[in-house]
């Protein structure tokens, strides 16, 4: 069964790539100052078609509560049979500059072996995994599958965090493998089992009534942007770790390791520049807070003229891991920036998205099973397992509506596919794998579960 199987995913990946290049054209950014709604419609659609085609009924697109489309739809197994839920997200992130990019950002690119584009592996590579898995089975699945499609993760909106406890009809699973995240490396399989939260802000500062002439006021008149970057400045010590008042920074990470040398190739970390913070890597990404000024509104070098800033303002973002709640981090970020704000200047805050750190399964027969399979599909003895920096807010709603799940975080986002970045890509090998895992946990998996 496994080599039928493997072959059968190997022959699907023309298909898959083809999918993935009529995805990758969607500029499915959900924010209609950055990308046209249309383009996001046009994805939901090709979404309905293609879960349609590969054999689920009802698959249906749903407005959620941020005015972005949640697709969902359903696969019958036996009346028996345990059920799988199979998220991903099929928004994406900004281009980030168009001119910053190697090839097209939303034309899928092949080069030296890798495929090219936004989205490319965050999250439509993991929709062209989930299609190939269910295609190779051809319907022959002896559980009952459910999709769920998000489709503003990326803004972080809340759109899915509202839908899901009014539609857990449509969503109520004994397993689910969460399609948004991926492996420690390339032929490296690995299951995330801890997520950090998510805690934003956005900081105003203002000073004057309007921008002064810093030659006849420069030296007394207080300049809001001089306040914010000595208050931004506040955020890290000098070695580079987070210096939030009231926040612990000394958490250890006990998973797998993380070589600095390792980390400084997928990072791209200029040479002779220092990585930041007196833990290990693992301990930095995984296991502390860290604060990361996102954006600064204030004039830009081209055109700004020789006056003081009357006003600027930052996006802060605060990653918090496990052990600590989000919305006291976020708390505690205001207050420790309204304490070191200089020269009595005017603060004022915008609370943004807040989302709790999250772990996962780490035990039980559909953890069992996704092990067995990742070993199966990659050949190898061992499945690792890592943590992750980013933030999946869904998660931690699934665990709160469904206790009884095993959530599972899987997927193709391996470090060189540089998401959020410029040049994102994917590297197919990890599609064709996972796909291999994900139809062989799809077909053992009802073996193992057993019902109360």
């Amino acid at each position: 069964m496994s080599d039928a199987l493997r072959e059968r995913v190997h022959d699907l990946m023309p298909q898959a790539k083809a999918d993935l290049t009529e995805m990758v054209g969607f500029q499915s950014v959900h924010d209609a100052e950055q990308s046209p709604p249309e383009e996001c419609e046009k994805m939901v659609a090709w979404l309905q078609e293609a879960f349609t085609a590969a054999g689920f009924s009802d698959v249906d697109a749903h407005e959620t509560s941020d005015g972005s489309k949640a697709v969902t739809g359903y696969l019958a197994g036996p009346d028996d049979a345990p059920t799988v839920l199979l998220y991903f997200h099929h928004d994406v992130q900004p281009p980030l500059g168009a001119d910053e990019w190697d090839s097209p950002v939303w034309s899928l690119t092949e080069r030296q072996g890798r495929w090219y584009g936004r989205g490319a592996a965050d999250c439509k590579g993991n929709i062209a995994m989930h299609l190939t898995a269910l295609r190779a089975l051809d319907g022959n699945i002896p559980v009952n599958v459910k999709i769920l499609g998000e489709g503003s993760e990326e803004q972080g909106t809340g759109g899915i965090e509202d839908f899901v406890p009014r539609n857990l009809d449509l969503l109520a699973a004994d397993a689910i493998i969460i399609a948004d995240s991926g492996n420690f490396a390339v032929g490296k399989p690995s299951l995330t089992t801890t997520l950090r939260g998510i805690a934003n802000i956005i900081v105003s500062v203002e000073t004057l009534g309007s921008a002064m002439h810093s030659g006849m006021f420069g030296g007394a008149a207080p300049d809001a942007l001089a306040a914010l970057i000595a208050m931004l400045a506040s955020l890290r010590d000098a070695q580079g770790n987070t210096t939030i008042t009231g926040l612990d920074a000394s958490q250890t990470w006990s998973g797998v390791d993380y070589p600095a040398d390792a980390f400084r190739t997928d990072a791209n970390v200029l040479d002779g520049v220092d990585l930041l913070g007196s833990g290990s890597v693992a301990d930095m990404v995984w296991a502390r807070p860290a604060a990361t000024v996102l954006g600064i509104d204030c004039p830009p070098v081209v055109g700004s003229s020789a006056s003081v800033v009357p006003k600027a303002r930052a996006r802060i973002n605060l990653r918090v891991p496990p052990g600590m709640d989000a919305k006291h981090a976020q708390s505690a970020l205001v207050d420790h920036l309204k304490a070191v704000a200089p020269w009595h200047v005017k603060v004022s805050f915008e609370m943004e998205a807040d989302g709790s750190p999250f772990v996962g399964a780490t035990s039980g027969p559909g953890y069992d099973t996704l092990v067995d399979s990742l070993k199966s599909a990659y050949g190898t003895d061992e499945v690792l397992l890592m943590g992750q920096g980013g933030s999946i807010p869904l998660c931690n709603v699934f665990a709160d509506e469904m206790p009884d799940a095993e959530i599972m975080l899987i997927g193709v986002e391996e470090p060189q596919c540089l998401i959020h970045a410029p040049n994102e890509s994917v590297d197919p090998s990890e599609i064709e794998h996972m796909a291999i895992a994900e139809a062989t946990f799809l077909t053992e998996y009802a073996t193992r579960h057993a019902r109360p």
